[in-house]
């Protein structure tokens, strides 16, 4: 409580963005340039900021850091109370990394609206830090859900030919999970008297309104991640949307789901969270294989990797839900890294498109003759999918495989056929696509990556190494919270048994 208000600062700092690009007069050129200035200044003002919970958090305790509360509705027990534990602050910094990377890589692609995309943009990044640093229920939907507004008119104002269809079936799949979500809300506060999520985690709700409540929680969050069989509305979303959009929806939106489960789903129903783990491990499985199976009958770059991702959440899901220190750890550091490695393709993809204005895979072929730079990045992120030692990928699916592998050895085996088809695929995309003779001509011409490029790229290759070669510093982060979360769900679980099962 005795830091300065670095979470509300962290909300506001893009809505104030926001309103200075507002004020922008004069031709549409200058509107536009200093419309980009403007935001790329605040999001990169804003991510310096968010260093500052990195440099002064305390990783020895699991409690919530950068506390702030203010009553909001007294009446109703319902608060604007903010707060960040090693889970969610690590989420934090990835929404505040990504914004600025998304601004540099819109800077020459779009030039149609320019000053309402970046309003877009910035809105979208204040509601995704609200959402991870909620502490009140009620406050966290509210977050929650509007981030579905500023990402429903990036696809639909600026994305591709099919942009509406796209982005109504985003809108109505996630809205339709969240709907239930918000009846378990109100039950939720109708039986504890309270939205104050710490104070809930602590309630200890009756077993049989447990499956209930997880499972309309379960609704959307499943949506979020995605899960199969609720994942068809991603690879649409991923084609129509415009790169920054793809980058934005694979780097952050798609850990809302993980992060719910972390939060919600395990510390406020464990015995439904035990209940339904086989569950989970079902889908989860079927997810690594069957859309990896997926991805390797694509034609489209985009596809391709939209149907890899729903493959690597799979890993996240089955770690998650192993409860284990190994499983659950591996499941946020395969998120960080999906975040990055995900948000690094989309914007490897959209080098070539805004060159070509094509993203089947047929197009190309030989760019590594006429593009070298762009080939070695490309080999890079590449390998981090794969799963490469050395590369951030190996960390997190090692690290779930290892958890997955105490509770469960066949859930194990089976997700680890994901990182043999993960190669295939990924290999195969890149030997098309990079190696053999440049025959086309149209590809004769084709530029390497340009200084800007370079710099959108640079802190992810450094990220993607450094999380891969020495992840002591993220591991440490999250380490007491995970423990503190297993041990939260230990307790409840022996709470709820019969005293003669408890003394066994």
């Amino acid at each position: 409580m005795s830091h300065f208000p670095v979470l509300s600062l962290l909300i506001l700092l893009p809505l104030v963005g926001t309103a200075f690009i507002l004020t922008i007069r004069g031709d549409a050129e200058a509107v536009a340039r200093n419309t980009r200035s403007v935001a790329l200044w605040t999001s990169l003002i804003e991510f310096v900021v968010s260093l500052y919970l990195w440099i002064n958090f305390d990783p020895a305790t699991a409690s919530f850091q950068f506390v702030e509360r203010r009553e909001w509705m007294p009446g109703l027990g319902i608060s604007y109370h903010l707060g960040v534990d090693g889970i969610s602050m690590m989420f934090v910094l990835l929404t505040t990394l990504l914004t600025p990377v998304c601004v540099l890589a819109s800077w020459e692609s779009i030039t149609q609206r320019v000053r309402e995309y970046m309003v877009a943009f910035l809105v979208m990044e204040s509601l995704m830090i609200g959402m991870f640093a909620a502490l009140d229920i009620v406050v966290f939907y509210v977050f929650f859900e509007g981030v579905l507004i500023p990402m429903f008119l990036i696809i639909g104002v600026w994305g591709g030919p099919r942009r509406v269809y796209a982005a109504f079936k985003f809108f109505l799949y996630t809205l339709l999970g969240s709907v239930l979500m918000l009846l378990a809300i109100l039950a939720m506060y109708f039986d504890a008297g309270t939205a104050d999520m710490q104070t809930l985690m602590a309630h200890g709700f009756p077993v049989q309104m447990q499956s209930w409540l997880w499972l309309a929680f379960f609704a959307s969050f499943a949506v979020k991640v995605p899960m199969w069989p609720v994942h068809t509305w991603l690879p649409d979303a991923h084609v129509e949307a415009p790169t920054a959009g793809s980058v934005i929806l694979a780097g952050v939106l798609l850990k809302f789901g993980g992060y719910g489960f972390l939060r919600f789903s395990l510390p406020m129903f464990p015995d439904a969270t035990v209940a339904f783990a086989p569950l989970i491990f079902a889908l989860s499985i079927v997810a690594v294989i069957y859309t990896s199976f997926v991805a390797l009958a694509q034609d489209d770059m985009k596809k391709l990797i939209a149907y890899s991702s729903v493959a690597h959440m799979g890993f996240v899901t089955a770690g998650t839900f192993s409860l284990t220190v190994q499983g659950i750890e591996g499941a946020i550091y395969q998120m960080l890294s999906h975040g990055i490695v995900s948000a690094a393709l989309f914007l490897i993809v959209g080098v070539v498109y805004d060159r070509m204005h094509s993203r089947e895979i047929e197009t190309y072929g030989g760019l590594v003759h006429r593009m070298p730079v762009y080939a070695f990045v490309f080999m890079l992120f590449m390998l981090a999918s794969v799963g490469m030692p050395g590369t951030s990928g190996f960390v997190g699916e090692f690290l779930v495989l290892l958890g997955t592998f105490q509770v469960n050895t066949w859930v194990s085996m089976l997700a680890a056929t994901g990182v043999i088809l993960g190669a295939c695929y990924m290999l195969y995309l890149y030997r098309r696509v990079i190696f053999g003779k440049l025959t086309k001509s149209e590809l004769a011409d084709i530029a390497d990556l340009s200084p800007r490029e370079m710099a959108v790229f640079a802190p992810l290759v450094v990220l993607v190494v450094v999380m891969g070669v020495y992840p002591p510093p993220f591991l440490e982060v999250m380490h007491t919270s995970v423990a503190n979360l297993i041990d939260q769900v230990t307790q409840a679980k022996l709470a709820s048994m019969p005293l003669s099962m408890a003394g066994r």
